[in-house]
């Protein structure tokens, strides 16, 4: 049996993600349509996610003052595992650079219990306060406890 660890790249990146969880960092006002009152969207996003037992990775692209910009996602689904994909676009809110977007997003209005395939509506913040809203669809099956934390990086 071979035992191969993970590219230093997602190595570093899980660190940062397990890092700003235990620290406390992660604890982030729930986001809601209420988080966005009398707010504007200032970009758009698009982005695949893919959950398996518990991890989550994918990528997108946020459009933002007229450019596309890449960028990938780590994170996990507190207490929860199983196996979904989900394709999902979206509204940016209170992202004044580029450089407030990456970082650690909690999504925490999820109901806690088994998602199974079919629309999402996810609502996520991070902590310089940019505020994503997603739809989309989901296939597969997800167990949650009702957050979720996501690490965005630039590409």
């Amino acid at each position: 049996m071979t035992i191969r660890s993970a590219p230093q790249g997602r190595r570093a990146s899980l660190l940062a993600l397990s890092t700003f969880a235990l620290a406390g960092c992660a604890v982030v006002e729930k986001p809601g349509p209420g988080s966005i009152a009398g707010m504007s969207p200032v970009g758009t996003i698009q982005l695949d996610e893919t959950v398996a037992v518990g991890a989550t990775e994918g990528a997108g692209t946020l459009n933002f003052q007229g450019r596309a910009h890449r960028f990938k996602l780590v994170g996990g689904v507190t207490g929860g595992g199983g196996a979904s994909s989900t394709n999902d676009s979206g509204s940016v809110y209170n992202l004044r650079t580029l450089a407030d977007f990456a970082g650690l997003y909690t999504q925490s209005s999820g109901r806690p219990g088994l998602a199974e395939s079919g629309a999402s509506d996810l609502w996520l913040r991070n902590t310089s306060g940019v505020v994503l809203h997603l739809t989309g669809t989901q296939s597969g099956t997800l167990l949650s406890l009702g957050r979720q934390e996501i690490l965005i990086e630039m590409l």
